[in-house]
């Protein structure tokens, strides 16, 4: 972080695009077609009708003959145009090792889009500080991806602390300012930690019934568990309020679990009600394996024709889950 952001933008790409992309290359995109199926004009198949189906693409007469609705589905057109919706507010600035989330976040965008772009397709974004403060029309230029990683490098104001209460993320308004910016059947990838104020999840739900959703959540080991290091000043990344706790008392460390437990569960329910994919990165994670269990399970659902929800036997199998809602102990950061 102390070189200049554009050199360690160029560094970034040089380094992701010698061992990441070319065995990315192919997998996540083809070299015509894309993994993911959406407002093209080619016929791919068709299946029953699902919730979260859009209703203009009901085909009626099978529908009439087989007495029960069925829809069309599309092979994406070549000109794919991706999103990301990157949340960059304080609380993704943390790692308890020597990566932080904003990092993981930074190397996983940069991939894709070189992916993506290498082939002809577009990527766009939106950067959330403290608000939606850069949007990024979507361009396929490998210069576009460079301008992109230097900005998410850009130091943001802290949110401020309101009269009635500790101020926070609201993820609800990059998720608006999506729905009114993006016009567009796209790709969306939603990186967030989604510690969050309440009231992003009616957003997110609407995003992806106009749109491919991917919701990539950041989180890292601590979250979930304190270690025993005992007395201790945390504070909370998003608002800068400070608190002196103990972190040595087992009890302390036990009812921090069970909260960050709490909502860890209401976190993933809110999630599968969206309709949108999940991705996890973690801080202690190789991104290379991730992207590759990712196309792995979309090229697993294409295939049994899914609801975007993976099935859950298929999700990476890890000891304890990290990164909770608003007010949870992720919030306050060693």
């Amino acid at each position: 972080m102390a070189e200049p952001a554009a050199a360690s933008s160029e560094q970034l790409l040089q380094r992701l695009e010698w061992t990441v992309l070319r065995r990315l290359d192919g997998l996540l995109q083809g070299d015509w077609r894309t993994l993911w199926r959406g407002g093209g004009v080619d016929l791919a198949d068709l299946r029953e009708y699902q919730h979260h189906d859009d209703v203009r693409h009901i085909d009626w007469n099978v529908t009439a003959r087989m007495q029960q609705p069925y829809v069309r589905q599309f092979l994406e057109d070549r000109d794919l145009t991706a999103w990301f919706l990157l949340d960059l507010s304080g609380s993704v600035d943390f790692g308890s090792a020597d990566v932080t989330k904003l990092a993981v976040s930074a190397g996983f965008v940069a991939a894709l889009a070189r992916v993506m772009t290498r082939h002809g397709n577009r990527v766009g974004a939106l950067l959330y500080g403290t608000r939606v403060d850069t949007m990024l029309p979507p361009r396929g230029s490998r210069l576009h991806v460079l301008e992109l990683l230097q900005r998410m490098r850009q130091p943001r104001p802290r949110a401020a602390q309101g009269a009635g209460g500790s101020a926070g993320t609201s993820l609800a308004e990059l998720l608006l300012g999506a729905e009114n910016t993006i016009k567009r059947g796209s790709l969306v990838f939603v990186v967030s930690d989604f510690i969050s104020q309440p009231g992003w999840e009616d957003a997110l739900a609407r995003l992806a019934r106009r749109h491919d959703v991917v919701a990539v959540r950041l989180f890292d080991p601590m979250e979930m568990a304190l270690p025993d290091v005992g007395l201790v000043t945390i504070e909370d990344a998003e608002t800068g309020e400070q608190v002196f706790v103990d972190a040595a008392d087992p009890a302390f460390r036990a009812r921090y679990e069970a909260i960050a437990q709490e909502q860890e569960a209401a976190l993933m329910e809110s999630l599968s009600r969206s309709g949108a994919d999940m991705l996890e990165l973690a801080t202690d994670d190789d991104l290379l394996d991730a992207l590759m269990r990712f196309a792995d399970l979309r090229r697993h659902r294409a295939r049994l024709k899914t609801p975007r929800r993976f099935p859950a036997a298929m999700q990476r199998a890890r000891p304890t889950t990290a990164g909770t809602g608003a007010g949870a102990p992720a919030g306050a950061r060693p």
